[in-house]
Formats: structure tokens, sequence, C-alpha cells
């Protein structure tokens, strides 16, 4: 019995081992599973469909506020300053020749005074020797003398120089007026202080800036425009102008100053700035204040930075997909009819950072595609996801997915 053990025991397992190896590899090959039929691989990809349209480009830049008259208000004469408008102050409102500032107008008034009595003094000289000369071509007539009298004889030296005090004595009574009428300080236009320099009490010679004011009647905003942005726009030229100026919706947006107004384009600068290369239009806003009663828009105020959108040129039948759908060298990915992929060259008219315009090599209707793929192959099969498409079929767009 021991001898069973020890040398039967162990053969019996190692037979009986090989024949379970043998059965299970006869078993294993007697069901192997059918091998499937390959299918058709597709990629399943996004795309939107290329429709026509007419639209005016346009055209984006930015610029900041300013008045289009400001004026550095100057002393014209010397003295002190006695009154002051309560509306010279930074941000006070003025109307057209409204008084600001007057100087002590007192010294002004004394010449005044003195131009006006040398000038009655000068017309009685020229009065009198006006008569001398004629009562002395009376008395040559009456003397019976031949001939006509010299320029001596008639006072005509002395008559000259009678009517030259006299223009003399009249240019020192407009000079004195006008002095006079410069102590008082105006401007001739509505507007708002915008820097008061000078007070009540201050004595100013001529040349003291006294503060700044500017207009309110207009406001404008130069805006930078590149070579390809003017290429889309109708803008009028230095020397002419358009049948109807671009129109232009500025917008802000910072805190405390938003709001939209419409703007137009008047002109262009006609000078290309040597450094950014670019040149400038100048959009104007009528009463950007609302103080005159000739805009509702809401106040704009001075110093605003402001987007501006350009309304530029029309054009018809544009195909605009989005900008990242358009290839470095200006083709586009798109899904034939037979669900094949396509690398269609297209006609670029204008590309911006979000979106691009095309006229040629998109028919309308066309499915662009919009999935980015690494390395398309022209002819491969695609899927276009629809809308109702859900993620639990299987894959992301991008990724290949068997057709039946």
């Amino acid at each position: 019995m021991r001898v069973f053990f020890r040398y039967f025991l162990p053969l019996g397992l190692i037979a009986l081992s090989v024949v379970l190896v043998v059965v299970m590899t006869v078993v294993a090959k007697g069901k192997r599973p059918e091998r499937k039929p390959e299918g058709q691989q597709a990629l399943l990809v996004e795309a939107v469909p290329a429709r026509l349209r007419s639209l005016n480009f346009m055209v984006t830049s930015q610029g900041t506020v300013r008045p289009r008259t400001e004026t550095a208000i100057v002393s014209e004469v010397a003295g002190k300053v006695v009154s002051v408008s309560p509306e010279f102050i930074a941000g006070g409102f003025f109307r057209e020749g409204e008084e600001l500032l007057r100087i002590d107008p007192s010294d002004y008034e004394a010449a005044l005074q003195r131009a006006l009595a040398n000038l009655a003094s000068r017309e009685a000289r020229l009065a009198d020797e006006t008569a001398r000369s004629e009562q002395a071509l009376k008395d040559w007539r009456n003397l019976g003398r031949q001939g006509e009298p010299s320029d001596l004889v008639l006072r005509k030296p002395q008559l000259a120089d009678a009517r030259a005090n006299v223009l003399a004595a009249q240019a020192d009574v407009q000079k004195a007026r006008r002095d006079l009428e410069r102590t008082r300080i105006t401007v001739p236009y509505d507007g708002l202080v915008r820097e008061k320099l000078a007070d009540i009490g201050q004595y100013v010679t001529p040349g003291t800036r006294l503060g700044v004011t500017f207009a309110v009647d207009t406001a404008e905003v130069r805006l930078p425009l590149s070579a390809i942005d003017m290429a889309y726009l109708d803008l009028p030229t230095t020397t002419g102008a358009v049948d109807e100026p671009a129109p232009v919706t500025l917008s802000a947006d910072a805190p405390g100053s938003t709001g939209r107004w419409d703007a137009r384009i008047v002109r262009t600068e006609g000078v290309v700035d040597e450094r950014s290369r670019v040149i400038y239009a100048v959009a104007e806003v009528p009463d950007p204040y609302g103080v005159l009663g000739v805009s509702h828009q809401p106040e704009l105020k001075m110093g605003t930075f402001v987007r501006a959108d350009i309304r530029g040129r029309f054009a018809e039948d544009l195909v605009e997909l989005p900008r990242r759908v358009l290839r470095p060298d200006n083709t586009v990915l798109v899904a034939s009819p037979e669900g094949e992929l396509e690398i269609r060259s297209v006609s670029v008219v204008r590309a911006e950072p979000d979106r691009v315009f095309i006229d040629g090599g998109l028919d309308a209707g066309e499915l662009v595609i919009t999935t980015p793929l690494d390395a398309p192959i022209p002819g491969t099969k695609l899927r276009v996801a629809d809308d109702d498409d859900e993620t639990a079929d299987g894959a992301e767009p991008g990724e290949t997915m068997a057709s039946a």
C-alpha cells in the first residue's frame, strides 16, 4: 500500500491532468465565437450649414471723447479781478456772451474819456483848418489874382496834418473802447468750465491764464483705423465728402459711465500716423450733455473712453462662419452629401477674431465642419451629429464610430 501511494498515485494524477488539458482544448476549439464582419468606420463631427446673407460690414475702433472747441482764457489787459461769475468753477455751465470774470475797468474808462476828449480837440482843429483853407481860397479870388493858388496859400499841409490827427484820435478811441470791453471776460459759445485759474482780488497782466473752457455743442472722438479697416468703409476724404456720413454707435461699459450714443463720421484727418501706421477718422456727437435741446441721448461726458462700431460697405451673398473653421491655408472642411470629408479652398472677404466672411468656394446649404481635426484626410467617412444626438450613443465629436 505504501508503494501505491509513493509510485502509482503521482503517475495517475499526471495522466489525469494531461487528459483534462486535452479535453478542454477540444471543447474550446469547438465553441469559438463567430467573428463579426467589420463595419465601415465613420468619424462623428459637428457641422453648420452655409447660408448666404447680405450685410453691412462692421468695423470696430475705440477712442476718447473730446470737445470740438476748447479755449484757454487769457487776460488781454492788466488789472485786479473785481468780480467772478458763480458759474466760473470747474464743471460750471455758461451761456454764450455771459460774463465770467470782470477786471477793474476804472483805468480803462478814464482812458476812454481822455481818448474821446482828444478826438474832440482834433476834430475842432480840423474844422478850424478847413475854414482857414476855404477863406484863403476866397481871399485869393477877391484880390483878382490869376492862376491857381499854391498849397501853402490854401494851407493844405496844415489841413492834412489836422486830418491825420483826427484819424489817430479815432484809433485811440477804438483802442480805449476795446480795452474797456476786454475787462469783461466772455466766451462766444455755450460751454462748460474745465479749469479755473484765477479768482477775485487777483492782479492779472496781459497773457495771464484765467481758465480753460470748452463748447458743448459738439463732441468728437478720434478713431484709429488701419488700412485694412479703411477698405471696408466709405469715409469722407480730405478734400471731398460722401453722400451719407457713416453711422457710428458709441458704447461705454466702464463703472459709472455706461450707455450707447449715435454718432457719425464727419471727416478723416488725412495723415497716416508714422508710428502706428493708422489714420484717424473723427466721429461727431451733437449736444453731448443734452443742455441745448438738440439731442435726447444720455449724457456723454468729455474724457469718456468709448468703443465705436462703424457701419461699413454693403455686401451681398456672403457666407458667415465661425472664425475657427478657417484653416491657415484658407481652406475649410466640408461634409459632402455622400458623407465624406472634403478640404475646400474658399475666397475670404473679411476675417475677424470671431467670424469670417466668404464669397466663393461654398454653395448654400453645404455642411461646414466645425469640429477641429488634427490631420484631416479627404474621403474619410463622416457622421454629422444632429442636435438630438445623445452622448450615450458612444463617442464624442471627433471620435470614430462604427456604422452598420
